[in-house]
């Protein structure tokens, strides 16, 4: 697929921290992703994102021709936008769903203030360099999401989270966590060693179904890691500058 000319700028003036947080989730090369979408320009700019950093991309612009890529090709991810001509995108989803086929599916107008963002890739303004990030972090999380599971203690390096007695360890150290911080520390724990960004922070953790201009998740995150990452403790918590956080806990 061709790019147009100039359509790139938003991404190709990325700044550091966001080039930085994108080397923390560019560890699936090859990755199939199946991209329905109609908005011709918008396909454009995200395949061609998603190929540079090393997805394998397949795009239908209408509903019909996705469902018939999906079950023929069995991507290990869609992407696929909620109004599509042919068939919807939920009604895509649905009959998958029907056929036992359990792809991974990231609704892209699902996305709030973020779908704003990606739908804005064309517009060449530097903000939208997030959106990128945004858009493969999640793709991230889809292929990544934890399993079902009936365990009742998690643990991730140092930390143990006993989900029945509500109590969270770093070693032989008692953390004392707020209900909320407790469940931030559980969806991290989770998801350890992978970005999570500020608006998936907002809409997992605080249940918010948009994402509003706040910093709530920095104000939350200062004293959390504080409780985590105690005196003299290597630090777990990490902040990606102006996109999200990380639990590390591997050397």
């Amino acid at each position: 697929m061709a790019l147009a000319s100039g359509k790139r700028m938003a991404f190709a003036k990325s700044d550091s921290r966001i080039a930085s947080a994108l080397a923390v989730i560019e560890n699936r090369l090859m990755t199939k992703v199946l991209l329905i979408e109609d908005d011709g320009e918008t396909a454009e700019e995200i395949t061609a994102e998603l190929t540079d950093r090393g997805f394998e991309v397949e795009w239908s612009a209408n509903g019909i021709e996705g469902l018939d890529k999906a079950r023929a090709l069995r991507p290990d991810a869609m992407i696929v936008d909620r109004l599509l001509p042919g068939m919807d995108g939920l009604t895509v989803i649905e009959a998958l769903r029907n056929d036992q086929v359990r792809t991974p599916v990231l609704v892209l107008s699902a996305l709030g203030a973020v779908d704003d963002r990606v739908r804005g890739l064309c517009m060449g303004v530097s903000h939208q360099a997030v959106a990128v990030v945004e858009l493969i972090a999640r793709i991230d999380a889809l292929l990544r999401r934890p399993t079902e599971s009936r365990v009742t203690t998690l643990r991730a390096g140092p930390l143990e989270l006993d989900l029945i007695g509500r109590t969270a360890r770093r070693g032989d150290r008692v953390i004392d966590l707020l209900p909320r911080e407790f469940r931030l520390l559980e969806y991290m724990m989770r998801r350890s060693e992978q970005l999570l960004t500020r608006a998936m922070l907002l809409e997992e953790v605080w249940n918010y179904k948009f994402v509003p201009a706040t910093n709530l998740v920095d104000v939350h995150m200062g004293r959390f890691r504080h409780k985590v990452d105690g005196p003299g403790e290597t630090p777990l918590i990490h902040n990606v500058r102006g996109v999200g956080f990380i639990l590390r806990v591997t050397s």
